[in-house]
């Protein structure tokens, strides 16, 4: 079984997986994973693991929900691997499969926050990377956001997804995914600047 934050073992690089003869590209490993080769599963797993991981704990908000949904990707992709013809690319289907278990997949504990917390005017992908402070003030806001508030802003302003993509995978209006993401994003910017002034009474 699959660890989903962990890397198995292998014989794997991120990049490439080494024969004796030739180097494998991607989609080489798709072929050989989908006759049932574990060295070519074990490949693709190490090169999408983290990518899976980090889209489904934005979307669940939680660790164990995140690892269910990250486990149930796998577990999904390993049983549609065969019908995988390369329409689109392998990351945008595997990522696409990791949406829909972190919205849809089962939940082995319900979430009992009730603090409602907010953001600024768009997320990008990469949050404040060079201010890790700030990344997790804004983390852990999203965190506490209510779910359907949580996953249009995480979906929209982290992933990319238009309204009308976010309205087709929440089973939504496009307007209503636009007035969640309005109320999402103001209440993070309240959440940072409460947090921020709270900062700036203690150090007084």
């Amino acid at each position: 079984m699959f660890s989903t934050r962990g890397q198995p073992s292998g014989i794997v690089g991120h990049q490439t997986v080494w024969t004796r003869d030739r180097i494998m590209t991607e989609h080489d490993l798709i072929e050989q994973a989908k006759q049932g080769s574990a060295d070519a599963i074990d490949a693709l797993y190490r090169r999408h693991a983290s990518r899976v991981y980090s889209v489904v704990r934005r979307l669940t908000g939680d660790d164990a929900q995140a690892e269910d949904a990250a486990q149930e990707t796998w577990l999904r992709v390993m049983r549609s691997l065969p019908t995988f013809r390369g329409q689109a690319m392998f990351s945008t289907w595997l990522h696409r499969i990791a949406v829909n278990c972190a919205l849809y997949g089962r939940r082995k504990r319900e979430r009992n926050r009730l603090r409602e917390l907010e953001l600024p005017d768009s997320l990008p992908a990469s949050v404040g990377g060079s201010r890790p402070l700030l990344r997790m003030r804004i983390e852990e806001a999203i965190d506490a956001l209510p779910d359907g508030m949580r996953r249009v802003l995480v979906l929209h302003d982290v992933e990319g997804y238009t309204h009308e993509e976010i309205g087709e995978l929440l089973g939504v209006a496009a307007g209503t995914c636009k007035s969640q993401l309005s109320k999402a994003r103001a209440k993070l910017r309240a959440h940072l600047r409460q947090t921020v002034e709270g900062e700036e009474v203690c150090s007084i």
